[in-house]
């Protein structure tokens, strides 16, 4: 038996989304007392100065669809982002002084663009950013001057294939990029070029199944070796390479059996801070790059987020390391890690106080062909089975970590269990995991999700009867077409601005995604019609039997509202029951805005209660 419904506005799961949040925090580092935070004090995520003295914090944007995103350069002068227009992700870096004030577009004559990133040199000397349009990958670099000056922007290269993971080194004369023109299929190469003349000054490969990408150059003038990782062993390991020599040198990581990814270089040159992951959970060690040792860090369980670049998880001035973490049971908050021991030292900005909430726990059942798949499962109070919600992780190529989730909180304060699990396509399992979908999207994860809810049913955990799916993005996706390709599993599914149909959605996705999305279809959709349509849940609508929801953005530039109206035209020619709800904004909607976030939430528990018969 479900909860009544919580809907009055002081209901346990609406504080939980309202609490105050920091969700990133970065640092100046070469003026550490200035820092850059995002947080959602005013309802929406925006860009706040952060005196890192005082912790005070003084807002710096205001746009109506929020900023999530943004980087201060290492001097601490300005703070950079991509200004686009309700949400669509295309247009134009701006910057805008620490001090604030209006935004000065660093690009006035280009015309707008998708971009997966912008970063600078440790001498705050050089900026570069990559764009993306019908030609390609274009890597572009800007001066910046002294005084206030920004050059002109200069394209340095044209790459056709999927090209990511961005770095510049020190000085600013070398940048590194990874792309996948030489082999396809998310098969990367890390490419060096000189900032001066745009040369070629070094290209690694570990073979045409294999990726090397960069990480992150060191942070010591004059020092042009880099970290970047490879998958030649099945696994992410890192590794450092000088490109204007060709060394390469391994790091000593034996006994470690997952993935590690390097997150941060300290200021001295000296230690690199590393993840490991092993089945969702991570843990960070300190690597000595002269000693060639690795120190286990003594650190909470949990989560750290580690976006790379300085940002969220990073080496402060003195060694010690700031880092972003959260639990199941507590909000994501910016903390400090003793400098040799990595003991928590203290939280440097609270955040919002909340209820009480459910605590998750990692479990692990077998698919269909054997593989092992990890989850993160959650129960609320009482005695099972209950009815169940059944989420997929947005990506693919992302995995869910031991996070805390107010979406999760939401269905266990109502009386459901919840599980989210890490299906084929996620990373952190290793090469043969993460690509077994290639070529096939959906095949492989829809086993995964029946998996998973044959060990919800087993296990005495979830009714058979009242288990439902739910995801955002590519996880919204996967709602849709579990729902038309086993019909028979499911009482219903409430999927966020999700793919309806692959082909449409590469007609009108951005430059950005049509090329991830032909990364991970081997082709486009003229060059493979057959996968893209098997791939596709509109393919499958006469089989689907249980009721739909789906929250769509109508801005969206990675999951296009066009596919959706077709859907929702064709599901309701056949008489299927199917609901659209529809904002105005981009992809991160909700994510960005909190009230509209609450609004989606209590469509969704509406939804469910009527779907169940307990309304």
């Amino acid at each position: 038996m479900l909860k009544p419904l919580q809907l009055d506005d002081y209901a346990p799961w609406k504080q939980r989304f309202r609490a105050s949040t920091i969700l990133w925090t970065m640092m100046a580092a070469r003026a550490p007392l200035r820092g850059l935070v995002a947080s959602n004090q005013t309802g929406r995520y925006q860009l706040y100065a952060w005196n890192v003295a005082t912790g005070n914090l003084r807002q710096l944007t205001n746009r109506p669809q929020g900023q999530v995103t943004g980087r201060l350069s290492p001097d601490g002068r300005y703070v950079y982002y991509l200004h686009d227009e309700q949400g669509n992700e295309l247009g134009h870096y701006v910057r805008i002084l620490f001090e604030g004030g209006g935004p000065q577009d660093i690009t006035p004559d280009l015309p707008p663009y998708a971009s997966f990133g912008l970063t600078f040199s440790g001498a705050s000397n050089r900026l570069a950013f990559l764009l993306a349009d019908q030609a390609g990958f274009h890597l572009y670099t800007q001066t910046l001057g002294p005084d206030e000056a920004l050059g002109a922007p200069v394209e340095l290269a044209t790459i056709k294939g999927l090209s990511i993971d961005m770095a510049l080194s020190y000085n600013g004369d070398l940048a590194a990029i990874s792309s996948d023109e030489k082999h396809g299929q998310m098969h990367f190469s890390l490419l060096v070029y000189d900032t001066a003349s745009g040369a070629l000054v070094g290209e690694l490969s570990d073979g045409a199944a294999c990726s090397v990408q960069p990480e992150l150059f060191s942070p010591v003038a004059g020092d042009p070796r880099l970290v970047a990782t490879s998958n030649v062993s099945g696994m992410n390991r890192p590794f450092v390479w000088n490109p204007r020599t060709g060394e390469r040198t391994p790091l000593a990581l034996d006994g470690l059996d997952g993935e590690v990814q390097t997150v941060d270089w300290s200021p001295d040159g000296k230690r690199l801070l590393l993840v490991h992951y092993s089945q969702a959970i991570q843990q960070l060690y300190f690597y000595d790059l002269e000693s060639h040792t690795l120190t286990r860090l003594n650190h909470p369980g949990g989560t750290f987020s580690v976006y790379g670049g300085g940002v969220a998880t990073y080496f402060g001035p003195g060694g010690e390391v700031f880092a972003q973490w959260q639990d199941s049971t507590h909000p994501t908050r910016p903390v400090e890690l003793d400098a040799q021991t990595g003991e928590l030292r203290r939280t440097v900005l609270e955040p919002g106080s909340v209820p009480p909430s459910r605590p998750w726990k990692s479990v692990s059942f077998t698919s269909s062909d054997g593989q092992a798949i990890q989850g993160w499962l959650a129960v609320p109070e009482g005695e099972g089975p209950f009815p169940t919600i059944l989420e997929t992780h947005g990506g693919p190529t992302a995995a869910t970590t031991e996070t805390f989730s107010p979406d999760s909180q939401v269905w266990l304060d109502h009386g459901f269990a919840f599980l989210s699990i890490n299906y084929r396509g996620s990373t952190t399992f290793g090469k043969a995991f993460q690509e077994q979908i290639v070529g096939n999207l959906g095949h492989w994860e829809v086993e995964d999700m029946v998996a998973a809810r044959n060990y919800l049913v087993d296990n005495g955990i979830a009714d058979p009867d009242k288990i439902l799916l739910t995801g955002w993005s590519y996880g919204g996706y996967l709602t849709l077409h579990g729902l038309g390709k086993r019909p028979d599993l499911w009482a219903g599914g409430m999927a966020g601005v999700a793919i309806a149909d692959w082909a449409l959605s590469y007609e009108d996705s951005a430059p950005t995604l049509r090329s991830y999305e032909q990364s991970l279809f081997g082709g486009t959709p003229q060059e493979k019609p057959e996968v893209f349509k098997a791939s596709s849940p509109i393919t499958y609508a006469e089989q689907v039997r249980a009721p739909i929801l789906i929250i769509q953005g109508r801005n969206d530039t990675r999951t296009p509202a066009r596919p959706i109206q077709i859907y929702e035209a064709k599901m309701k020619e056949l008489g299927k029951p199917i609901e659209v709800h529809w904002f105005e904004t981009g992809h991160q909607g909700s994510f960005a805005d909190v009230e509209l976030g609450i609004d989606h939430h209590v469509r969704m528990l509406r939804f469910a209660y009527d779907v169940l018969g307990e309304s």
